[in-house]
């Protein structure tokens, strides 16, 4: 059944009628009022409803398009999609995040095992080159959406990777239950073209771009216990930041 929310258009506002449709739409996404995958009604029929121009209707649902949260399939109608995460940069997990934010978060293992550390990771966790490091590889959903391809690196003596569930929680649920206390984290945000294969894990073409972000953890004792270098989907994420003025 096609959905839409109860609108509430101020007509006297500077405010453009489509952009106040667009945000009212934009809410109920995301605070779950309308789901991913209902359909919402025709632009006619929304149109006629709320005694607008189809043009202006469909700006509205333009706003939504390019943003990612609904989707035009031919045969089937307007869908909604899973809303944009924003994730505060703090010292949080994604799947910490994903669940406050009343999201169920899935995971795939891709590999998880030992292997010698390379130079890059050796730098980051203060080891010799060639310590063996734990490797943990895995895919994050969001319902049936990819979101992040995520490879981490600890140190073998931190906690024994082996004898989790990594599926059923997250890696630092599990590092917390260890007793590690993370205070600290170095973190770095940037942007590159998908390579082939984590690509087509995260449904996108060669060389489409993903964020990234690169984390180098550390314990209240000042050791580092963990480097992530993660990629996402930007259509599906972004990262928040609080700025202030000193």
């Amino acid at each position: 059944m096609a959905r839409h929310p109860r609108f509430t258009l101020d007509r006297s506002s500077p405010v453009p009628l489509y952009f106040q449709i667009a945000e009212q739409f934009e809410k109920a996404i995301l605070d779950g009022t309308i789901a991913p995958g209902e359909r919402i009604e025709n632009e006619i029929a929304l149109a006629k409803d709320l005694g607008l121009s189809r043009p202006t209707m469909r700006q509205a649902i333009q706003v939504l398009v390019d943003k990612g949260m609904l989707v035009r399939k031919r045969g089937v109608g307007t869908q909604v999609v899973h809303g944009k995460i924003r994730r505060s940069v703090e010292l949080t997990s994604l799947f910490d995040d994903l669940t406050a934010a009343g999201q169920k978060p899935r995971t795939e293992v891709i590999a998880v095992g030992k292997v010698a550390a390379e130079e890059d990771v050796a730098h980051e966790l203060q080891l010799e080159v060639g310590d063996d490091v734990w490797s943990l590889e895995r895919l994050r959903y969001i319902g049936t959406e990819p979101l992040a391809l995520m490879h981490n690196f600890i140190p073998v003596d931190v906690i024994d990777l082996a004898v989790l569930d990594l599926e059923a929680d997250g890696l630092y649920a599990h590092l917390r239950a260890s007793g590690i206390l993370m205070r600290v984290a170095r973190q770095r945000i940037g942007a590159r073209g998908a390579a082939a294969a984590g690509g087509a894990l995260l449904l996108e073409k060669k060389g489409a771009p993903l964020l990234t972000m690169q984390r180098t953890a550390y314990d209240n004792a000042g050791r580092a216990v963990e480097y992530g270098r993660h990629a996402y989907r930007p259509d599906l994420y972004a990262f928040e930041l609080t700025l202030v003025d000193r």
